[in-house]
């Protein structure tokens, strides 16, 4: 899951060796944290969020099929 976040991210932005994904495991769902350059944070969210949205889309359907909760936080 990470490597799928972070290959997408790196595709996205300018500056694609600032990109960070943190992993934070939970007790009831896996939290991935995503960290890129400041001006690349628009391109991450995109126009009225469509971006960031299909980033969690992409991850609520690799985790559904592996049988778990993922949330993707996008963090300045």
């Amino acid at each position: 899951m990470k490597d799928l976040i972070d290959r997408i991210a790196r595709a996205l932005v300018d500056y694609p060796e600032e990109v960070e994904v943190t992993v934070i495991e939970g007790s009831q769902a896996t939290v991935l944290e995503l960290k890129v350059a400041k001006v690349d944070l628009g391109k991450i969210i995109g126009k009225q969020g469509r971006t960031a949205r299909a980033l969690r889309t992409i991850i609520g359907a690799a985790a559904a099929k592996e049988h778990k909760r993922v949330v993707l936080e996008i963090v300045e």
